[in-house]
């Protein structure tokens, strides 16, 4: 009997556990539940429920498969030991499978629960899954991690060259079992049912990703370049909760990519090439949270701008949360991520930029409401860009470049249509005002929206004077950009 443990990979298809067991031999998948690790991890009670609909929907085609899913509870990961050996002493596993998760606390477990198993006669096996590359097989010459986005892709781009990832093999259907599945909570507690109209955004199950990214690759890769950045326009693939989940898998975007771009990602077709490229972005601060377990501990990449003195400001901090800031773009932004679980990207740095350099807040403030409210909520791509975002990580922008809200709104949403949808109590304004209607003077009839909490200008200058006081010399310079 093989037992596959289900974590971020709930999917069938190119699954390097499942198809690994199901070749050994009989199979039985399991899941734990493990609401209290997931609350100290701050992890979103959309994502939590993202999860159980997904198990829902993976259990319907396993079941199609005579692969039995169970349900286990291990409230803490410390629990999960003891509750898979007595699973496997149950139901007589002779292997345990998982595919490699990332993370001090996951790297932890794993090793935990293979001593237990091991103890007792169960082999371990933990199968290379989540990645394109496997972290610590992309180096230097020196044989150092690389800290430096760009010369990480030059590396990948060698490597795809020699050989591309393969597809895992789906596999077919056993001999049915006498062992039924469990049926799947629609809810675990601590974690609150979020609205339908959230859920309906962010259908479950593998067939709605393959929708999603068959759809993405016809109609809207070859734009992703040009209107990516626009977040009024349909411009995403909209995959990041279903790759964060593993209902997807990076090497079937990667695929999906190279099949609509004749196997290139240098060249040919600019938005294939920038989305391949925004999937190596995922790959590398992936590779940072194993070469850096330092970012996993909510430390800084580069030590020295721990020494930053950030405000305790909590009455701005709730502002920001609760999109009163007065600027129309943040609070678009920010309402966009509480009703939806997502934020477009080039928004994400524009409201972590304006957290941790115009109002001076801990970049982990900002990191944990973060995870606490995104569907799609990973601690690498989370953890990578608030630092890239403060100018605390690797390969960050330079301190001195911050991000102008206005003439960021004025660039992205130039007719004002994101905003007037997320803030519909501007929507009587013109497109030149709607970016900035405190320039009126509270003659613009909408009393409810606030004024500006922050003045850009005076501002922009205490972050720059807070990174110069650092201990070690960073570059000077200057401009918004």
């Amino acid at each position: 009997m093989q037992l596959i443990w289900l974590r971020s990979d709930l999917r069938v298809h190119d699954n390097t556990a499942l198809a690994a067991a199901a070749e050994r031999g009989p199979t039985v998948a399991v899941y734990l539940l493990s609401p209290e690790q997931w609350q100290a991890h701050d992890d979103a009670a959309c994502k939590v429920d993202f999860w159980l609909r997904n198990l829902r929907e993976l259990s319907k085609i396993l079941g199609e498969l005579n692969i039995p899913l169970l349900i286990r509870h291990a409230a803490t990961w410390e629990q999960a030991p003891q509750v898979l050996l007595e699973l496997c002493q149950q139901l007589h596993v002779q292997a345990l499978h998982v595919n490699e998760e990332y993370g001090i606390h996951e790297t932890r477990r794993d090793a935990s629960v293979a001593r237990a198993v091991e103890a007792h006669g169960v082999t371990f096996y933990s199968h290379f899954d989540q990645l394109l590359f496997k972290p610590g097989s992309v180096l230097t010459k020196t044989g150092t991690w690389f800290q430096v986005f760009s010369q990480f892709r030059k590396v990948c781009y060698t490597r795809l060259h020699s050989r591309l990832p393969r597809l895992v093999k789906t596999p077919k259907a056993q001999l049915p079992m006498a062992i039924i599945s469990d049926p799947v909570p629609s809810q675990v507690e601590g974690f609150a049912t979020p609205s339908e109209t959230l859920r309906n955004l962010w259908p479950a199950g593998e067939a709605e990703a393959q929708r999603r990214l068959e759809n993405f690759t016809d109609r809207q890769i070859d734009h992703y370049k040009s209107e990516r950045d626009f977040p009024a326009k349909p411009g995403t693939s909209q995959l990041s909760a279903y790759l964060a989940a593993g209902v997807i898998s990076a090497r079937q975007c990667l695929h999906a990519a190279l099949q609509c771009n004749q196997g290139e990602f240098e060249s040919g077709n600019i938005g294939a090439v920038t989305w391949i490229n925004e999937l190596l972005w995922r790959e590398f601060y992936k590779h940072i949270l194993v070469g850096y377990p330092r970012v996993s501990r909510h430390r800084a990449f580069r030590p020295q701008t721990e020494a930053i003195a950030w405000r305790d400001a909590p009455e701005e901090l709730a502002a920001w949360q609760q999109a009163r800031t007065g600027l129309p773009i943040i609070d678009a932004a920010m309402r966009q991520l509480l009703e939806t679980g997502w934020m477009h990207n080039r928004l994400r740095m524009v409201v972590a930029m304006f957290l941790t350099k115009n109002l001076l807040i801990d970049w982990r403030e900002g990191e944990r409401f973060f995870m606490r409210h995104l569907i799609d909520g990973d601690l690498a791509a989370n953890n990578g860009g608030w630092q890239w975002s403060s100018s605390t990580g690797t390969d960050s922008a330079p301190y001195f470049r911050i991000f102008n809200p206005l003439s960021q709104s004025e660039k992205f949403d130039a007719q004002g249509l994101f905003i007037k949808h997320w803030l519909p109590e501007l929507a009587a304004m013109n497109k030149k005002d709607i970016h900035n209607p405190a320039a009126l003077g509270g003659l613009f009839g909408a009393a409810d929206y606030p004024q500006p909490m922050v003045n850009l200008s005076q501002s922009r200058e205490r972050a720059l004077a807070a990174f110069k006081n650092l201990p070690s010399r960073l570059d000077a310079g200057g401009g918004y950009e």
